[in-house]
């Protein structure tokens, strides 16, 4: 019997979707059975991956996408695993990661009027008001299926709103009733394209590279360009081409080879003036949500400021402004294409571009200078997280993916890491902590051939629900070293207080209800729920070691690997 379940499966699969993410409730007995029709007929369908915890499975998603560029599906029972997918669904949201969620919903039907109609108690209890509306303010669409006969549609359309630039996750839902219907097979037609990707106008293409030439020390400040591996080659040839720094201010993607001598660094909530920010005398934001914080970071007054972004009014921030001169929605690898162009035929002098470069690269340099002094092992006998992720830089070689929720320590991964590849690492996007370990499942799935290493501390480690992770990691075969910067508490609140009130009573007391002490046995929940191998590692002297010995295990094993490294206390 080919059901609307059997249409919805299908649709994934026309749509390139590898895995199913899925949490089964009382509301999926008709998508239960049709996956076990697919597999005793031979159809393809997409892969079960059974998620203990929504939220992992939802991250799982966001990395496989992160990895791969192909969305995948969500399933999660009615309103409670809607709720369930909690803070996923806001990374997935603001990082502008594009997947499909389905959820079941409690049977319209109590007297067995139809096949699926309610049975269970739960079914009365399950049955709110408005599901879809848990998540409509973090979704590009939302619908129910009413029929199956029009599925495929849906499931299409769903997917052409969830690849559209900015891109973001979709949402649907079916009760048991719908889901049971029997249907007709509907022919698959590939006719869903997501919108094409819109560049610049030729006017503004020339006013800006007036501007670019008029300029002597052009700055381009980026956040998530890098998710596009043609804009990060563009940017590349376009720092060239205009003589142009680049600073990556909060990335949640690789946006600029950091080996590069035009790149001046990742700033983030550092209570103070970016030095190339002040320095430059125009300044091309390119898809970027926070580009600086003005009470702390901007650029020099009366300094040109344009904008070209995937969403440049932030449509779902409700205070956002900067002063730019022009602002454009378009497409990063468009526009820097077009850029580059525009400077082949109208190039700069070869010495001014030569004086722009110095001057970049001096700051370069410096800030070079800056970083190897922090990774020098240290003689307190207390580990930094600079050292460590040098260690890890210098063990691990170039073949790997990483996925940084190192929270307070963002800006540390990013800076000892030294990638200059692009697609190679990985955060949420959003501010809702416990994304790294689903997601580095799902970056292993859409990259079984490398190496994946989560970075976290020691909070996100917790918010990841590891004993989900881990049993995942080793049901599916995904393993992937884990390490945890273990400050023994959360140190991002403390600082956010301390920010506020430097001299206040918090600043002085002893506790402010944010410490881990004792703190919990990571590695030992690892073990415990995956088979995993685990370390604590307090003396820097083991770093290297532990590092090699955990690669060793994932790489050979096929094992994940946990290394609870002790830093400063909060």
């Amino acid at each position: 019997m080919y059901t609307a379940s059997s249409a919805l499966l299908d649709a994934l699969t026309d749509a390139n979707v590898s895995y199913i993410f899925a949490n089964f409730g009382s509301d999926h007995p008709a998508l239960v059975e049709a996956i076990a029709e697919a597999r005793a007929n031979g159809r393809p369908i997409p892969e079960v991956i059974t998620c203990p915890n929504e939220m992992v499975g939802m991250s799982a998603a966001h990395g496989f996408w992160q990895a791969s560029g192909v969305a995948q599906a969500v399933v999660v029972h009615v309103e409670c695993g809607t709720q369930a997918l909690a803070g996923a669904v806001h990374n997935a949201a603001k990082g502008r990661a594009p997947m499909m969620i389905f959820a079941g919903a409690s049977p319209f039907t109590q007297d067995g009027e139809l096949k699926g109609s309610r049975n269970e108690f739960i079914q009365w209890i399950q049955d709110v008001h408005d599901q879809r509306g848990i998540v409509r303010g973090y979704t590009k669409y939302d619908n129910e299926l009413r029929t199956g006969f029009n599925v495929k549609d849906i499931v299409n359309r769903a997917l052409q709103l969830a690849y559209s630039d900015p891109k973001g996750p979709v949402y649907l839902m079916g009760a048991r009733e719908v889901m049971e219907q029997e249907v007709p097979p509907k022919p698959s037609v590939r006719m869903w394209p997501p919108v094409q990707a819109a560049g610049l106008t030729k006017q503004s293409v020339a006013m800006l590279g007036e501007a670019l030439r008029k300029s002597r020390r052009p700055l381009v400040v980026t956040t998530y360009l890098g998710r596009n591996e043609a804009a990060f080659n563009a940017l590349v040839e376009f720092s060239h081409r205009a003589g142009a720094g680049v600073l990556e201010s909060v990335p949640t993607w690789l946006n600029f080879p950091h080996s590069n001598p035009m790149y001046q660094g990742n700033h983030w909530n550092h209570p103070w003036q970016n030095k190339a920010l002040a320095s430059a005398d125009l300044v091309l934001v390119i898809d970027s949500d926070v580009p600086w914080i003005p009470a702390h970071n901007r650029p020099a007054p009366d300094v040109p400021i344009f904008h070209i972004d995937v969403d440049p009014l932030k449509t779902q921030m409700p205070l956002w402004h900067i002063d730019a001169t022009a602002s454009w929605q378009a497409d990063a690898a468009t526009a820097l294409s077009e850029l580059n162009e525009w400077l082949t035929d109208n190039p700069i002098e070869p010495d001014d571009i030569a004086g722009r470069a110095d001057h970049w690269r001096m700051l370069h340099e410096a800030r070079a200078g800056e970083l190897a002094a922090l990774e020098k092992e240290p003689e307190d006998g207390v580990i930094t997280s600079e050292f460590a992720v040098a260690c890890l830089r210098e063990e691990i070689g170039d073949d790997a993916l990483f996925v940084n929720e190192g929270i307070s320590n963002y800006h540390t991964v990013f800076n000892h890491l030294r990638r200059s590849d692009p697609l190679t690492v990985f955060t949420s996007g959003g501010g809702s902590l416990g994304y790294n370990g689903g997601a580095a499942i799902g970056v292993k799935l859409a990259s079984p051939e490398k190496t994946v290493v989560a970075l976290c501390g020691d909070g996100s480690y917790m918010f990841s629900v590891p004993s989900s992770v881990h049993w995942m990691a080793a049901r599916y075969q995904t393993p992937f070293l884990q390490i945890v910067f273990n400050n023994r508490g959360w140190k991002s609140p403390k600082l956010s207080t301390l920010a506020v009130h430097p001299d206040g009573f918090a600043s002085r007391a002893n506790s402010i209800d944010v410490s881990f002490d004792p703190p919990p046995d990571y590695a030992g929940i690892a073990a415990a729920a995956g088979g995993a191998h685990g370390k604590q590692v307090r003396n820097p002297a083991e770093v290297r070691v532990a590092i090699r010995e955990a690669l060793e295990v994932v790489r050979t094993q096929k094992r994940c690997a946990v290394l609870d490294i002790w830093i400063s206390h909060l």
